[in-house]
């Protein structure tokens, strides 16, 4: 017989015991409750392994998962969408004027024959075979929490988001993070477990969301920087690991420091592989496109001239120069060598590529052009508040946007930060997650970064509304960006119109697999599937009767059937359509009480349809990140019932 006094002592057994007689006394164990026995038997299974570990607390809206699924609503009055004139859409066709459905039957009305015309060239700008013009981004903002939101993402978005970059609660005790509706202060003895609780979970899905070349940016301080490079390790492997950034969030020193006046903040930066990352060069900046000149009026253009000389040692490089002017230049300077052979030196004279200065008398340099250097700037370690904004001007940017109202956020980022961050990381179509939205000002910065190179980029913001936050900071900060606002001096700020903007809440249905329940989730799940598809324009002639709704645009159409029982339906719609439109496809998810999604039953349509079967697609997305249905310390307790009773001595 064994002892388990404590802890330390059940830690030392490990060794001496097989593993699964020690689980199964654990179960048997008498003076442990539920929960002890499940943090000992998960410790027994637990590798050891170099890294982080803390002890996992449990958290509510976890725990709300186990009964619970979410989904997405729409608040529709908060809806902007792209002004005409900026984004000018055609509205959809219609695909018939009218339907009827009698007794099982369905008539159409065919469009008159100048509503069916074909389209005819794409114009300028517009997308080949479409006829429409390139789309305004659907922006997206979450209101709830981000656990639940991240969960819901991962039906609609895994493996798509290209950039994310998040600016969780830094943990200082100062009232900024709270867990279970209780803030974590100083004396928290599970302070750190907890925070690092809270975020293990959200980027574990996070990492499922990044696409293959997706990169994270993760904005820290001294509190957790160090735990948090720990857990980014074990989340996204050290491989994956780019660099950490020190970004100077101010620069003047604060009279009421003790020590040191900190003015800098971390950037963490992981990889999902980082073989597949590539990263773009920072834009050029005038004043580095000012060093280039042309005093000797070089038909190859401007030029900046660079030292021919090294400390390396070079056999060949110690050769005497007679200059234009006639001045006798022995060799190089004292300890240095010319980094060219005399022999490649006379080439680079006869072509113009040394600079003697302007009298012709000076010790030789490089010549430089800059048609020969990369469009570009390797981007550094250390971003300088001048180049990457700081907290003064980030609250004044917000400020600058509601005019004069002031005290409502006072730790936004400035927009010259995610400027960067954007300009390093995404593409011209790249999709953009934040999912500790705050103030907004990643997706004001995609907006305005959209304007400056003609990209698509789409955001999506998360954030819960605890004071207000969503909708009187978050969403009326970038309202008014798209709209135009006055700014505090009284002049009107144009709108960045070409953009639009959907606002969702987070919402439950019941976690079940009962027919009404799986009826249920697939009436919420319009929203999800309008959010996966990017399509939310309503298109009548492909609804029926609320058991059938279609959504889109020429050429690409979402169908949602609520009812297996009107799929005989469905196919009409999609084979008249197809004769008014050829080119049409079509996403169809289909209500089904398993996994089939009644392929023969769409054979005649089959060519230009994809068929999904739902809800279960949505369980096998969430499976992959909702935690059991039943805690742990149930599930332990259940398994010691069906064992014979052992005691420990």
């Amino acid at each position: 017989m064994c002892t388990i006094p404590t802890t330390v002592g059940y830690l030392s057994l490990i060794h001496f015991m097989n593993k699964q007689e020690l689980i199964e006394a654990l179960k048997q164990q008498e003076g442990l409750t539920q929960d002890q026995k499940a943090y000992l038997i998960n410790l027994v299974n637990t590798k050891k392994k170099y890294g982080l570990m803390w002890e996992d607390k449990p958290e509510d809206v976890e725990e709300f998962l186990r009964q619970h699924l979410p989904v997405l609503s729409e608040v529709v009055e908060r809806r902007i969408l792209a002004s005409p004139q900026s984004n000018p859409l055609p509205t959809p066709r219609p695909l018939f004027t009218s339907i009827t459905a009698k007794q099982g039957t369905i008539s159409f009305t065919d469009a008159t024959e100048e509503e069916a015309e074909e389209p005819g060239n794409p114009s300028e700008g517009e997308a080949p075979g479409t006829g429409e013009a390139k789309p305004a981004p659907d922006h997206i903002l979450i209101e709830g929490d981000n656990l639940h939101a991240l969960t819901a993402l991962t039906f609609t978005h895994e493996g798509l988001v290209d950039v994310i970059y998040i600016d969780p609660p830094y943990n200082t005790g100062n009232k900024d993070f709270k867990y279970n509706d209780r803030f974590i202060d100083h004396e928290d003895t599970y302070r750190h477990s907890k925070w690092l609780s809270f975020m293990q979970k959200r980027l574990l899905i996070a990492k499922r969301l990044l696409s293959s070349m997706g990169v994270i940016f993760i904005s820290i301080d001294d509190n957790e920087q160090a735990q948090l490079k720990l857990l980014c390790d074990e989340v996204f492997g050290e491989e994956n690991f780019i660099d950490c950034i020190i970004w100077q969030k101010n620069f003047a020193p604060r009279s009421s420091a003790k020590f040191f006046s900190s003015n800098h903040e971390f950037i963490l930066c992981y990889t999902k592989n980082k073989n597949s990352l590539k990263l773009n060069l920072l834009p050029r900046t005038s004043t580095q496109n000012d060093r280039y000149k042309n005093p000797d009026n070089d038909p190859r253009g401007i030029w900046t001239s660079g030292d021919l000389s090294a400390r390396n040692y070079y056999s060949l490089g110690t050769y005497k120069i007679v200059t234009p002017g006639g001045r006798v230049i022995d060799g190089p300077p004292k300890g240095m060598y010319w980094r060219v052979s005399e022999e490649n030196f006379k080439k680079l004279v006869e072509e113009n590529k040394i600079w003697f200065g302007s009298d012709g008398k000076g010790v030789p340099r490089l010549k430089r052009f800059l048609s020969d250097v990369q469009d570009g700037v390797l981007p550094q370690t250390i971003w300088l508040h001048t180049e990457a904004g700081n907290t003064q001007e980030a609250k004044k940017e917000v400020l600058e946007v509601f005019g004069n109202d002031e005290g409502f956020f006072t730790t936004p980022k400035p927009l010259k930060l995610l400027n960067r961050i954007l300009n390093i990381a995404s593409n011209k179509n790249s999709i953009i997650l934040d999912f500790f939205a705050g103030s907004g000002t990643t997706l004001h910065a995609t907006m305005q970064l959209n304007a400056e190179d003609g990209g698509i980029r789409q955001c999506i913001l998360v954030t819960n509304n605890e004071n207000g936050i969503a909708e009187e900071v978050c969403y009326e900060r970038n309202k008014r960006v798209i709209q135009g606002y006055t700014n505090a001096k009284g002049q009107q700020v144009p709108g960045l119109t070409n953009n639009s903007l959907r606002y969702y809440r987070s919402d439950m249905v019941p976690r079940q697999t009962s027919l009404p329940a799986k009826r249920l989730l697939m009436q919420r799940a319009t929203e999800l599937l309008c959010i996966k598809e990017g399509l939310y324009e309503e298109v009548p002639s492909l609804s029926l009767d609320e058991q059938i709704r279609g959504y889109g645009r020429i050429g690409r159409y979402l169908i949602i059937i609520y009812d297996d029982l009107c799929i005989d339906e469905a196919v009409l719609l999609i084979r008249q359509a197809v004769e008014a439109e050829p080119q049409a496809r079509f996403k169809v998810y289909v209500f089904s009480n398993g996994q089939y999604p009644y392929t023969e039953e769409f054979e005649e349509v089959l060519p230009y349809v994809t068929l999904c079967a739902l809800p279960d697609a949505i369980y096998k997305a969430y499976r992959q990140v909702l935690p059991d249905e039943q805690a742990p310390a149930q599930i332990v307790e259940e398994e010691a019932a069906e064992t014979t009773p052992l005691t420990l001595f």
